[in-house]
């Protein structure tokens, strides 16, 4: 099953100072801020959502292609992800733009002061999916991920005119959308991804119940945060699947991602539904567990020997062939 992965792709520049940004603001002088901030820290780090999700299959062998758009400062991060196992050849350099940033500064208090800038992401609507479908030979499923959000209306629309299968992920980007734009961007939709907050948003903005929305796709997966995950389709029994247990609770940045990374992996080695939403959740506990969205390492074993405590062994039997175990 070939699987592309359309959404952002972005470097956080995430700066700590050991002071309190209130204690440097000056209350009659609020309308004319000039401040500049000596920080200790510096980390930079590797993120978007669409690179964040190939990261998570590549690690599991799964190959997937990733299309967004990059900027000529990409061949870093390219090498990264190409080492692990994601094919970056379907996306687009910028000519003029950066990649997308994220610059945030934290304070002592855990006050942020952060810049997004979307950079090369806003090229990404110049992207045609018949371009790399048929580089890579087709595509049996095409995750629409949060981007730039004329090319999220594109790749939808595309998907449909050439009838291959989608998956709708707003993510971030369900905040700016109105609720003609949802609605377009779901329905048909083979898999409609959100946490239970997003839900709620999207029912409240589109003005549909859920009931017609999970008539308008083919599966609603929402994620429900520490108690796993829930997967609906008209017709069918409801399947829920729980977490495994964390053995730290160290950043949630990317558990999302990394859900999608190991459910839709699940789906191109062809398991059964909560199978892949078990492989997620597993995955999901990996990245909770770690600083960064790219920073944790899938050891095969340990990974099923976790996998096995939380599932039993007749999950952990047929999902460890294609570990290669």
């Amino acid at each position: 099953m070939r699987i592309a992965v359309t959404g952002s792709i972005a470097t956080d520049h995430l700066m700590t100072f050991p002071g309190r940004f209130a204690d440097q603001l000056v209350a009659d002088q609020l309308h004319t801020v000039s401040l500049s901030f000596l920080v200790d820290n510096l980390d930079v780090r590797r993120g978007g959502v669409g690179a964040n999700i190939a990261f998570g299959m590549g690690q599991l062998g799964t190959n997937p292609v990733l299309v967004g758009a990059a900027g000529s400062d990409f061949d870093e991060y390219r090498a990264w992800l190409d080492r692990h196992g994601v094919d970056t050849e379907s996306v687009r350099i910028s000519e003029t733009l950066h990649t997308a940033r994220f610059v945030c500064t934290t304070d002592a208090d855990h006050n942020q002061i952060g810049s997004f800038y979307t950079g090369a992401m806003s090229e990404a609507r110049l992207i045609e999916l018949k371009t790399v479908a048929d580089r890579v030979g087709g595509l049996d499923l095409v995750l629409i991920g949060a981007d730039d959000p004329e090319g999220m209306m594109r790749h939808t629309e595309e998907c449909r005119s050439r009838a291959i299968p989608f998956a709708a992920d707003f993510s971030q980007q369900i905040a700016r959308m109105d609720g003609e734009e949802i609605r377009l961007l779901l329905d048909g939709a083979t898999f409609l991804f959100s946490n239970e907050y997003e839900k709620g948003l999207i029912e409240s903005k589109t003005g549909w119940t859920d009931a017609e929305i999970l008539g308008k796709v083919g599966h609603r997966v929402t994620t429900l945060g520490s108690r796993g995950v829930r997967i609906e389709k008209v017709g069918e029994e409801t399947i829920e699947v729980g977490c495994p247990e964390e053995q730290a609770k160290v950043d949630p940045t990317g558990v999302g991602d990394a859900f999608r990374a190991g459910f839709l992996s699940g789906l191109a080695w062809g398991v059964s539904m909560e199978r892949a939403a078990q492989i997620g959740c597993m995955l999901a506990t990996l990245v909770i567990e770690t600083l960064g969205t790219q920073e944790y390492e899938l050891r095969r074993a340990p990974f099923m020997d976790r996998f096995r405590k939380a599932y039993g062994d007749d999950a952990a039997t047929e999902v460890e062939s294609y570990l290669g175990l």
